[in-house]
């Protein structure tokens, strides 16, 4: 029997779309695998990046101990960020972008991720609602908080003799990366009157290097990545400023992990191997070996108080 034209056309988009599909990756699927894919941000250090061509970073170390856990073998799922986390998820962990394609095989999307790492693990943000009073992130599971976030600024002692409090910086240029929200708030605060010392950089790490070629006093970040810029430099010159923030809102946050709504089965296991990394100080270790100073994310604070 002879098929029709439009039924070719039909057999032949049907075929294309089931191969731009991302095939869903349930918890017996992964183990029936060998291996398990960890999603991290690209050229992200300390947390995940690549040195010597190798995978790096704090959460790449602790995708390699959650892959040890199961026997698997661990691949790294690059992300690049998009306009928002939402989009983040979206791409990475439920759905896919259809631009983002296979390399081994350009009609297929690149499979997903089955963890992401370092996403904020946060209520309030967990159960957001839109426009239409529906959940956002309804697709997604954020889980298994294993380390806390904050700010920090650092500065040069020769010229600066200490940071007691950011409205120093109304006399002295710091260096931010640029949209971040250390730029929001120091363009803004005080009514504005840091705001003309405050000098955009495109990462946190292209302002520490202008920090060591004179150009800013001090730069303000993410506390990982200034202990890591710090233990890298490794000069005494570069201090630590101990101080708050006053009216900038959240200082500190919990980072833990995503999985597609429907691998809870995965979420479950992988949180209880980085609970026994925390409870072992094995994270810890993790992360002195980059320089990087550790804090128990809440649910583990409270449990010792």
């Amino acid at each position: 029997m002879k098929l029709t034209r439009r039924v070719l056309i039909l057999i032949t988009v049907l075929a294309l779309s089931w191969i731009g599909t991302v095939q869903a990756r349930y918890y017996d699927d992964v183990i029936a695998s060998g291996a398990i894919y960890i999603g991290a941000y690209k050229d992200f250090p300390p947390y995940s990046f690549e040195q010597d061509g190798k995978p790096a970073g704090v959460d790449i170390e602790i995708g390699r101990r959650i892959a040890d856990a199961f026997g698997l073998q661990m691949k790294v799922h690059w992300i690049t960020p998009d306009e928002n986390l939402e989009d983040d998820l979206r791409n990475n962990v439920w759905k896919g972008h259809y631009l983002d394609k296979d390399e081994e095989n350009p009609l297929a999307m690149k499979r997903l991720a089955d963890v992401m790492m370092r996403v904020p693990y946060d209520r309030e943000y967990a159960f957001k609602r839109g426009d239409l009073d529906l959940l956002i992130n309804d697709q997604v599971v954020l889980f298994g908080p294993y380390q806390r976030e904050r700010w920090q600024v650092a500065f040069d002692s020769e010229k600066l003799e200490r940071v007691g409090t950011v409205a120093v910086f109304q006399y002295h240029p710091i260096g931010v990366e640029i949209d971040s929200l250390p730029d929001f708030y120091l363009t803004s605060a005080f009514g504005g009157r840091m705001r003309k010392n405050t000098h955009h950089y495109p990462t946190i790490h292209d302002a520490f290097f202008a920090m060591q070629e004179g150009k800013v006093d001090a730069v303000m970040g993410m506390r990982a990545e200034i202990d890591w810029r710090l233990s890298q430099v490794g000069s005494p010159r570069y201090q630590l400023a101990v101080n708050g923030f006053p009216s900038m809102g959240k200082q500190q946050w919990d980072i833990g992990m995503a999985v597609k709504q429907s691998y809870r089965q995965l979420g479950h296991a992988v949180e209880e191997v980085v609970d026994g990394l925390i409870r072992s100080g094995e994270i810890e270790k993790i992360y002195s070996r980059y320089g990087l100073r550790y804090e128990l994310p809440g649910l583990y604070q409270d449990v010792a108080q």
